[in-house]
């Protein structure tokens, strides 16, 4: 028997393997995009409160767009058409550190000093990715330890709800 790295160890892993790596039964996905995977229920991201327009889906998990790129994929587990395109805010704005609500840390089960995730949720207008605007004003605020997640919306005179990624200057 010989170590493999993690990205072997994965290559290697039989694709019908029904076990996470705690030993819980992998959840069945059913997805429009992606068809039918299985997913680590440790990795289930639960919303405190649904996202406006979307009141059955509470419970995400996030998938990888590509190894080479900051893109995930946030992909309800309740309905199986329903999957946003997100970026963690620090890859795209690394300035990005808005002031939170205090009832959003409370919904979120964080203490003051408590790291929290802030991902942007992407509009990609079809045929047109150069247009792509990320909501600045609505981002999803993630408690990782808890694996709580809440959509935070902040101060409209401060943050564009759509803030152009690709910008006419180049950058």
């Amino acid at each position: 028997m010989h170590a493999h790295t993690a990205p072997e160890r994965e290559k290697n892993m039989a694709p019908n393997q029904d076990l996470a790596p705690d030993g819980r039964e992998l959840l069945t996905v059913a997805s429009a995009r992606f068809g039918e995977f299985k997913a680590d229920p440790g990795k289930v991201i639960t919303m405190t409160s649904p996202f406006l327009g979307f009141p059955e889906s509470r419970r995400f998990i996030l998938i990888p767009h590509g190894e080479e790129t900051p893109f995930m994929w946030l992909h309800s587990l309740d309905d199986a058409q329903l999957a946003f395109v997100v970026i963690p805010a620090l890859s795209l704005l690394p300035d990005y550190q808005p002031e939170l609500p205090a009832q959003a840390r409370e919904e979120l089960q964080a203490a003051a000093g408590d790291e929290l995730n802030i991902l942007l949720l992407l509009s990609i207008p079809q045929n047109n990715p150069l247009a792509m605007t990320a909501n600045l004003l609505g981002p999803l605020v993630i408690n990782p330890e808890k694996r709580l997640a809440k959509q935070v919306v902040l101060d409209p005179n401060r943050w564009e709800p759509r803030w152009p990624v690709f910008r006419d200057d180049g950058k």
